[in-house]
């Protein structure tokens, strides 16, 4: 770290590498440079790494493995010829301090101060992990012939109750060995629905289209096709065929004279209702009112009805009622 600091810099003209040795110990600075600034104390900055999960005490956070600080690096004895050190450091959330220790003898850190560990540790042997054999069984596996036999004998009934799950975890891991293999199905099934979804995507938005439709449809399912076959009181013909139908009646009704017959359209009971009245009858004329004009003349260009012949008005030959009488005043 101080080399590369006195790499290509300025060398003053007094400036003797035999007598002076490096440009630290020109300029009396340590290399470390602010790193050092304790050092006369035994302690020394460095850059430390948070060994797991652990919990401040002053605000009360969640501390995540891996998060790094710069912490005072101090020796403060020693485990057989392993030196201890304690690391202390500040929170970067608080103004609360921590303090960790080595732990040479488990292999492990301890907290001295400021914070709890969150814990997350357990035993192998729970787990169902190999242990190491200790290096005093080891030393008697190797000297003792009986022990050794003993040893082997539980080793062996301990196999014995593991085959089964050894062997379901086997087929478990052949199950799924050809991995080539069970992508390609898996893929090839994933574009089979993928094709199928675009297709019903199309035919959903063809359908809004034609009906006019601002909604998304929802998919078609096995209750609604259920209750579809269900319907049962519907129009046997479409709206188009009705349509025709209709045009086809108006077409060929007669502007004069009686009705045409009924229309199948009408004989079901779908055609254009008509109010209850008389059909309409041949034009009326004067003398089917039974208006006859003196002297048995009719209006011209009105043809003579042959009932008029026969036909005679009511006091025919007789004098009227009030015949010879004065009007009265």
């Amino acid at each position: 770290m101080g080399e590369r600091k006195g790499t290509n810099k300025y060398y003053p003209p007094d400036f003797d590498p035999a007598k002076h040795g490096s440009l630290n110990r020109y300029h009396g600075s340590h290399p470390l440079r602010e790193r050092a600034r304790k050092l006369s104390q035994g302690i020394l900055v460095i850059r430390f790494e948070m060994p797991f999960n652990i919990w401040c005490d002053g605000c009360q956070n969640h501390i995540g493995m891996g998060v790094r600080y710069n912490a005072e690096k101090k020796k403060v004895g020693n485990y057989y010829t392993t030196p201890v050190y304690r690391f202390r450091m500040k929170c970067h959330l608080c103004v609360n301090h921590i303090e960790l220790q080595t732990d040479p003898g488990n292999c492990d850190y301890v907290i001295v101060s400021g914070a709890r560990r969150k814990e997350e540790r357990w035993e192998p042997g729970d787990c169902g992990q190999v242990l190491p054999d200790a290096p005093e069984q080891q030393q008697r596996l190797a000297t003792d012939a009986m022990f050794r036999l003993e040893h082997g004998v539980s080793d062996r009934g301990v196999l014995e109750r593991a085959a089964p799950t050894l062997t379901r975890l086997q087929e478990a891991q052949s199950a799924w060995k050809d991995d080539f293999g069970l992508n390609s199905r898996l893929r090839r099934r994933f574009r089979e629905e993928k094709k199928t979804l675009r297709e019903e995507e199309e035919e959903a938005a063809a359908l809004a289209r034609k009906a006019g439709l601002s909604i998304p449809l929802l998919r078609e399912e096995e209750e609604d096709r259920r209750l579809a076959a269900l319907l049962s009181l519907r129009a046997p013909d479409s709206y188009e065929e009705r349509q025709r139908l209709k045009r086809s009646e108006i077409s060929q009704r007669s502007w004069f004279g009686t009705p045409p017959s009924r229309t199948p359209l009408q004989k079901l009971g779908l055609g254009a209702s008509r109010s209850p009245r008389a059909p309409p009858g041949p034009p009326a004329t004067p003398a089917g009112l039974g208006i006859v004009r003196r002297g048995g003349a009719t209006t011209p260009g009105t043809p003579r009805d042959p009932r008029e012949r026969t036909r005679a008005p009511p006091n025919w030959g007789r004098p009227p009622p009030n015949w010879g009488r004065p009007p009265p005043r």
